[in-house]
């Protein structure tokens, strides 16, 4: 399929025909089934991932090969028009997943593990991974092709980017057992490792650096590296003095991300009501 699809993606027909829509639509059943996805866990790599850059090129295809049809349920009062090779995901009881009444969407070519929560209204994008037990709160945004792991809270308002192109970017990474507060922010192929805790408003980009207050040390993106929020951290949103200049004079600050702590058993039990709403 990875080689069927680098062809296709790299050299474009005149004309897509049945064949090349049948490759696509064994693709995205792939990606629904968790067979294949955008990024995956790579020891060796410095950030613990790897982009997989044939299957970002499977999914650009299908923006290609795609038509916009109608997909209104009601074209009178709710009109959708849409790509044709990119409807809403199918699931049923048996994928148990949870899709709260409301207004939520997930696009195909989406995976989702057991026991998903989706709180209305959210949006799930093409080329997502979400992992098992996790929730995507009310307002809550999951790119195309972020990778989020199992037993995270995504929670309200909270943005996780996408990164479809360039294709060998990598994606956003929330690994397992992660929080995400109320109105976060986390952009431009950020990993967040295992059981990190961003607090309420917290903004993570490759441009801001992150204050370890705890090590001694900032953590920022390199020229081939994103920025990676280490195991366990309490991130909080914060702020550092300007110091020259202009903003110097004035007082100003500038936002920046602080490590105030590393999860402990008081961090943990106040995130034990997360398993009260699962």
């Amino acid at each position: 399929m990875q080689q069927k699809i680098e062809e296709l993606f790299d050299s474009p027909p005149e004309q897509y025909t049945a064949q090349h829509h049948a490759l696509f639509a064994a693709f995205k059943d792939a990606l629904n089934a968790g067979r294949i996805r955008a990024a995956e866990p790579d020891p060796a790599s410095p950030t613990g991932w790897r982009v997989n850059a044939w299957v970002k090129k499977g999914i650009l295809l299908g923006f290609r090969m795609g038509a916009i049809v109608d997909m209104s349920i009601d074209a009178a009062r709710q009109p959708w028009f849409d790509k044709s090779t990119y409807p809403v995901r199918r699931l049923s009881p048996d994928s148990g997943v949870r899709v709260v009444p409301g207004g939520s969407s997930i696009r195909d070519g989406v995976f989702l593990g057991r026991g998903v929560t989706c709180m209305p209204p959210m949006y799930i994008n093409v080329g997502a991974w979400v992992g098992d037990g996790t929730m995507i709160d009310s307002h809550a945004l999951v790119g195309s092709c972020a990778q989020v792991g199992a037993r995270c809270h995504i929670s309200a308002a909270a943005q996780i980017g996408g990164v479809l192109e360039p294709v060998g970017a990598m994606p956003v990474i929330i690994e397992d057992d992660v929080l995400v507060g109320g109105n976060c922010g986390v952009y431009e192929g950020t990993v967040v490792k295992r059981r990190a805790v961003l607090a309420a408003g917290v903004i993570l980009t490759r441009s801001t650096p992150l204050y370890d207050l705890v090590r001694g040390v900032i953590h920022s993106a390199k020229d081939d590296q994103p920025l990676v929020v280490p195991e366990e951290a309490v991130v909080v949103a914060g702020s550092r003095a300007v110091s020259r200049g202009a903003g110097k004079e004035w007082g100003l600050s500038l936002y920046t991300p602080v490590i105030v702590k590393y999860r402990d058993e008081k961090t943990d039990a106040r995130l034990q009501l997360e398993d009260f709403l699962r």
